[in-house]
Formats: structure tokens, sequence, C-alpha cells
């Protein structure tokens, strides 16, 4: 199993906007130096949630300033975008990182309509302009004179430049936030980002993905290829203890979550509009013990041997939630990177990990 960070920080109050900022990219810098595979970078607008904001901008700061880590989008809210612009832009990380770069795309926020509202954009039109955007993206780093008469970009240039440092493009990767779009992934034989799912959903799924890439003609070979290069999210404290953990972690992810919440209803009570289905149950990435790994190296390791279990080939984990100090969250991330991740590593080396568990 591959672990990487993910950084969504939160700003409560615009003056500390900068400073949280500044935290992300010295977090950014450790995870390169602990050695991360990836670190993967939100995009979220007028909430605070995500101090960074913009993604692509805050990628070629970390591109400028990291030698190792992956730099990936978890994800680029491809309702908000021109394609054209955002391919030169990623050409551009690309050439920066020296081909370090995964284009994480999804159609938008399944949850802020205050976003789709901020840009002029109609939520409706959110997953068809993700559809179109992504072939444009890929025909503009890959052709000349390339031209586009679609629904919602009509289009004509010689050439994109920069030229991707990739070739023939960045790795790209999906968001699939239900069953169905992973399917479809499956289908398409590429790899996808899974959203917070409980440990039961992630495996259901996982399976269906497998069975999606059977049925689409794949080998077994494809299949491992792809699910290594697949991704799950969870949230994570690393403590010296299980109670140190719980009494730092669980406030933050409470908070959290309450936050990311404010604006909805904010939102709701002053305009009566909503993307949340009413009436339905709380979602995995609002409930700790679906979404929270919390615990003593020990007993992180045993959370997370129970998610590797699921067939899911990388986690994308968060160690920086709601109002945690910067310091509290880079020594979660020590902890992790010095006493979890290599147990993974030599279980894997030497054989040991059965079935999803570490054997003695």
């Amino acid at each position: 199993m591959r672990f990487s960070n993910f950084l969504f920080p939160e700003s409560r109050v615009p003056d500390e906007d900068g400073r949280v900022i500044d935290e992300a990219l010295a977090e950014a810098q450790l995870s390169d130096a602990l050695g991360m595979d990836v670190v993967w970078l939100a995009e979220h607008h007028f909430d605070g949630n995500c101090a960074y904001v913009d993604p692509v901008t805050f990628a070629a700061a970390i591109a400028a300033s990291t030698r190792r880590i992956k730099i990936g989008f978890a994800v680029a809210q491809m309702s908000l975008h021109h394609p054209i612009r955002l391919a030169e832009q990623m050409a551009l990380v690309d050439n920066l990182s020296h081909g370090r770069l995964i284009v994480g795309l999804g159609r938008g926020t399944a949850y802020n309509i205050y976003e789709y509202l901020g840009y002029g954009i109609d939520p409706a039109e959110a997953q068809a302009r993700l559809i179109e955007a992504e072939e444009i993206i890929v025909k503009a780093w890959t052709t000349e004179n390339y031209e586009h008469r679609g629904k919602f970009w009509q289009l004509r240039l010689p050439l994109l430049r920069p030229r991707p440092y990739t070739k023939p493009h960045p790795q790209m990767i999906r968001a699939c936030s239900g069953e169905a779009s992973i399917v479809e992934m499956g289908h398409a034989g590429r790899p996808f980002l899974m959203n917070v799912q409980s440990n039961a959903i992630t495996a259901e799924r996982v399976g269906r993905y497998r069975a999606a890439m059977r049925e689409a003609g794949h080998d077994e070979a494809a299949i491992r290829r792809n699910l290594a290069a697949s991704w799950g999210w969870r949230n994570i404290v690393v403590a010296e203890s299980d109670a140190e953990a719980r009494r730092v972690g669980v406030p933050a992810f409470e908070a959290m979550s309450t936050h990311r919440a404010a604006m909805r209803q904010r939102v709701l009570a002053e305009q009566g509009l909503t993307l949340e289905k009413r009436g339905t149950a709380p979602p995995a990435r609002v409930l700790a013990e679906h979404s929270l790994i919390c615990g003593s190296p020990a007993s992180v390791i045993e959370q997370i041997a129970q998610i590797d279990e699921t067939g899911i080939g990388g986690l994308i984990l968060a160690f920086r939630l709601g109002p945690m100090a910067s310091d509290v969250a880079r020594r979660s991330l020590s902890l992790f990177m010095t006493e979890v991740a290599p147990a993974f590593r030599r279980a894997a080396v030497d054989g040991k990990y059965q079935d999803g568990i570490i054997q003695p």
C-alpha cells in the first residue's frame, strides 16, 4: 500500500489565510523529506475550508520547493475551469516538477452549491462539462491544429505550449463519488480516486471495479496495476498513545465537519438552495468510525491493515484536521512515516503481509 498526504488546511478567518498557506507549503516540504509518495491538493472556494483555494497555483509553489514527491489533484473541479487554460497550467506544473504531476479531475463539488453560484455555473451541467473538458485537455496536450466543436466550448488552436514534460501526457485519474462512476472507470481500464467510504463499501466497490475490468476484457495483470494506482481517502491522527490521539483527533475532526457544513447551512437558510439530499443517512465523510484513523502507531497499523484488505492500492491521508495546530499535524505525519509506513514496507519486502495482515 502506498501513502500520501492530502493538504486540506482550514482557515477560520481571512486574516489567518496567509499563515495557513505558509504552513501548508511547509507540510508539503516535510512530506517530501519524509518520503511520502504523493501530496494531494483540494479545490474549494469562498468558505475557508481549503485556505490556498487554487490548487494549480499552489502546485507550482510545491513543484519549485520539493524534489521527489509527486503532486496530485484530488481534485481540480473541472466545471470551474476553462479546459485549454487548465491544460496550459498543468503542462507548466508538469515541466516545473519534471514529470511529478498526477492530474486528478472531478466534475466539481457534490456538496457546496455556493461554489457553482460564485462561478455562475449550473451544477446540473457539471458532469457533462467534465467529460467534454477531459477530452479537450488530452487532445490539446497531444495534437497540433486542434479543433473542437462541443456543447460548452468551440475551440481552434495551433499548438499548446509548453508541451507536457511527461510523454505523451501527465498521468490522469478521475474522482468517483458513486458506484456507477467506479464501474465506468473499470470498463474504461482507468484507475480511480474514491472519496471517504466505510471499509465495507470500499471493499464492495473495489470488487465491482475488478468485475467491470474483467467484463471489458482487461487481464488480471492490468487489474492489479490499476488498483495499485487507485486511491481511497481517510483522515488520520497518530500520537504516542491511543488516548492522546483521541484527545487531539476527535475534537479536531468534529470541528472540521461542523465548519465544512456551516456555509451550506447558511446558503440553505438564506436562499433555500442545497446540493444535499434531505432525509438521507449521514455520509461516511462525517462519521469518525468510517472517516478517521486515530491512535498510536501500533493501533494505526492495525486500522490500515484492515483498509488494505479491501484491495485499494493507496491511501490519501489528511493529517491536519480543521482547527488543529500545524505542529500537531506535523508530529502526526512524522510519527506515521517513521513508525507506521515502514511496517508495511518491511512486511511487503519480507513476504509477511498476507491477506491484509502483518504476520509475526
